[in-house]
């Protein structure tokens, strides 16, 4: 017999949990503890075992998110029109939403499940039911009615797609994403000097020019207490980058990183840019398996560009990932051209969605289409 359980915290998740999902950190309960104590404001986490007789089978975390109208979108240079009709787009969109995976991170970090017991198919059955449970429990209790439901992020080979009958069947669309920006650590880079020698000369220019622009620019990890005593001036450089986002679903409360850094202890880093003493940018990897994933980031936009900072980071994320042997460095979405600049290539990925309104529903893939909008980059091939 095939069922599922839903639970409202990690606290609640049964023992053998963590071993089921040993492969992927951000399906375990440190990494949910980290959430759980420092998650933004209108994010909220359930989490749901798939059970055949009493054996777990299968997960999903679903959350809830609250999204208010001025979060959604935040173009300071749109013309009145665009912005007039983003605002009637908010307004529709605006209110409860359920995401069977993780909106405060890109990837497949959602769900899980072990094929040798349990299909494809009817582990997906069970994924949509407990949403609906939830969207029942929410509406009954919170007075909230969920307006959309999300599944995230899948790249383009992933076996759910293959499952469409589901997602036909109760007018689920298939809509396409961001790429998710990722470096493949090639077999042969055991220094970054390596990593260095493949790049053609041009690019090879481009990264000396970088870090003369920041040879004033001291560079070090924080440990605990600094980040503890930091918290508020990291979160305004965090907040910094964060509020120049076209469309942005979630604030980071200021505990965010400190929580994380508690919780993850050595699988969680933070580093710290600093200028004559001062700290002027950060950013934070999450180490998951052999897989480096970049993380939130921020700096003071007065030391950016004459520094290039940001440039830097990227590169110093190469240069972590190679040299602690990860085979990927996970650099996520955003700023697509400077990314393939250090040589991350795009991997298309697809969100499944549905909102409650039927007239709604059958314009979201349009209305996606202006949340995210297509980036007119061209890809960099920095590799000899």
């Amino acid at each position: 017999m095939i069922n599922f359980k839903i639970f409202n915290s990690y606290k609640q998740l049964p023992p053998e949990w963590d071993g089921f999902v040993l492969h992927d950190i951000f399906l375990q309960r440190a990494y949910f503890q980290s959430l759980e104590e420092a998650s933004p404001d209108n994010i909220s986490m359930k989490f749901v075992g798939v059970f055949k007789d009493e054996s777990l089978v299968g997960i999903v975390i679903v959350q809830r998110v609250e999204l208010y109208l001025k979060d959604i979108f935040r173009n300071e240079t749109d013309s009145l029109f665009i912005k007039n009709f983003k605002n009637a787009v908010s307004k529709l969109l605006q209110g409860n939403l359920l995401v069977a995976g993780n909106l405060t991170h890109t990837g497949q970090h959602g769900l899980y499940f072990n094929l040798d017991e349990i299909s494809y198919n009817d582990f997906l059955l069970q994924v949509y039911q407990a949403i609906l449970q939830l969207k029942k429990e929410i509406k009954t209790t919170d007075k909230k009615r969920i307006r959309m439901i999300m599944l995230k992020d899948y790249f383009h080979d992933d076996a759910i797609h293959q499952e469409s009958d589901l997602f036909i069947k109760n007018q689920i669309h298939k809509v396409s994403a961001q790429p998710n920006m990722i470096l493949e650590v090639k077999n042969h880079w055991t220094l970054f000097d390596d990593y260095l020698a493949d790049l053609h000369k041009k690019y090879r220019d481009r990264y000396k020019t970088a870090r003369k622009k920041a040879k004033n620019v001291q560079k070090r990890e924080l440990e605990i207490e600094d980040i503890k005593e930091n918290a508020a001036l990291l979160h305004k450089l965090y907040k910094n980058v964060s509020d120049h986002a076209k469309v942005n679903t979630f604030i980071l409360p200021e505990n965010h990183f400190y929580n994380f850094k508690k919780n993850l202890n050595e699988n969680f880093k933070v580093f710290g840019y600093y200028l004559d003493n001062k700290l002027i940018g950060f950013y934070t990897l999450i180490l998951n398996g052999k897989t480096l994933e970049t993380y939130f980031l921020g700096y003071n936009s007065e030391y950016q560009y004459k520094n290039q900072l940001y440039l830097n980071m990227l590169y110093d994320m190469v240069s972590f990932g190679i040299e602690n042997n990860f085979s990927s460095v996970v650099y996520a979405r955003t700023a697509m051209a400077i990314k393939s600049s250090v040589g991350a290539k795009p991997k298309k990925m697809f969100v499944y969605m549905k909102h409650t309104n039927w007239v709604m529903n059958m314009l979201l893939k349009y209305i996606f289409k202006l949340m995210n909008p297509k980036h007119n980059w061209q890809e960099r091939h920095p590799f000899k």
